[in-house]
């Protein structure tokens, strides 16, 4: 068995003296493991970094088998981070939540376009954040937790819309909210694609994108809990200017 690929590097983990098992999210091939031999040298080391876009080869004997890597660097990420404590939060947070949702060997291209476009995006300061909010909800979109956001659940209105049911994941109004507006999660205007972005509707959203990757997501792929690099990441965002 042979394919060839491109993608980004997730997780890396140390594999007998000098091996190491990368894992990448591919664009035909989606999250696929694989033996780089030398991964843990100090030649190759430095290149298989999460966040990494890579030329691969994969070859095995039998497809069930977990293979082995043949790599390419084709771009470094870590240069657009290593200075901006927030930047190199977000580029954890991406390849840990992949990581964590994304089932083996099952392709997602519209999400890997995503997700390689927010990568690339991280050394822009003034754009990602945003970026990153709204690949969050692609991502409970791809994972089949979609949120409803096009009408308010309650009166059927399009207008005014300013809440998100932490039980049905549908937007509510404020007519429509009565008495339960204090027990509903925000929806800011930048996730309706609304702005200009204020920093404190980031904060916003991640608190109602993070509710469904905690309370939907999360429970359907086991008892893991989230990532902590997703709650670390929520943190600096909410102390932006």
């Amino acid at each position: 068995m042979e394919w060839r690929d491109e993608g980004a590097v997730l997780a890396v983990r140390r594999h007998g003296e000098s091996s190491a098992i990368v894992e990448l999210f591919t664009a035909e091939h989606g999250r696929h493991l694989g033996v780089v031999r030398g991964g843990a040298g100090r030649r190759m080391g430095p290149v298989l970094q999460p966040g990494t876009q890579l030329a691969v080869t994969w070859k095995a004997r039998i497809e069930d088998h977990i293979g082995s890597y043949t790599v390419e660097p084709v771009r470094s990420r870590s240069a657009h981070v290593l200075g901006d404590a927030r930047a190199l939060a977000g580029l954890n947070a991406v390849t840990a939540l992949l990581s964590f949702a994304l089932p083996e060997r099952a392709p997602h291209p519209g999400l890997y376009g995503r997700s390689v476009t927010l990568l690339d995006l991280l050394g822009h300061a003034d754009a990602w954040p945003l970026a990153y909010l709204r690949w969050e909800m692609a991502l409970l979109e791809e994972m089949g937790f979609g949120l409803d956001l096009s009408r308010c659940a309650v009166t059927g209105e399009r207008d005014d819309l300013v809440y998100v049911s932490p039980r049905t994941g549908r937007a509510v109004s404020a007519a429509g909210a009565g008495d339960w507006a204090d027990r509903l999660l925000p929806l800011p205007p930048c996730l309706l694609g609304q702005g200009p972005v204020r920093a404190e509707e980031i904060a916003e959203g991640l608190r109602t994108t993070g509710h469904f990757l905690e309370k939907w997501l999360a429970p359907a792929l086991g008892e893991k809990p989230l990532p902590g690099t997703r709650a670390r990441l929520a943190e600096l965002l909410g102390r932006m200017d």
